[in-house]
């Protein structure tokens, strides 16, 4: 018997960007970190090895200089369509906890606008996907920021 995987959130968001943009937003850690996480902890550093089997791993930082340490690996990389990796949140041991999995899609609407579908699974619970869905609607509002400059 296979166990469920938990709640699942999807996220669609429509960019007013080309598709590259966003595809490079996502694929470069030097513009990633201008735009990752949410208004009240934005990514303070962020590295990766962009490649599947890569790893990546960022720190976002909160006013209180609260400090959440999270990574993953790369599972599947699409170029430019669909980017598929795991998201961990680091316990205070520095070891991964509840290893979750995110795959994107980016889909051209048009020679300026790009739809992003997310799909993050394997959540604890619904009120951990619930706290995710308002940390990744405040991340994808700075990244709509971060496309128009």
């Amino acid at each position: 018997m296979v166990a469920p995987l938990g709640p699942e959130l999807v996220i669609e968001r429509v960019f007013h960007a080309p598709r590259t943009l966003v595809w490079e937003a996502w694929a470069d850690p030097k513009r990633m970190v201008q735009w990752m996480g949410p208004r009240e902890h934005p990514a303070v550093c962020l590295e990766g090895n962009f490649k599947v089997g890569g790893t990546w791993r960022g720190c976002l930082r909160g006013a209180d200089q609260e400090e959440l340490w999270h990574g993953g690996e790369y599972r599947e990389i699409v170029e430019p369509g669909r980017l598929v990796f795991t998201f961990f949140w680091e316990g205070g041991d520095g070891k991964p906890e509840n290893v979750m999995l995110i795959a994107l899609t980016f889909t051209e609407l048009g020679p300026k606008q790009t739809k992003m579908t997310m799909l993050q699974t394997q959540f604890r619970d619904a009120e951990q996907r619930d706290r995710h869905r308002g940390g990744w609607t405040s991340t994808f509002d700075r990244l709509e920021e971060f496309l128009h400059r």
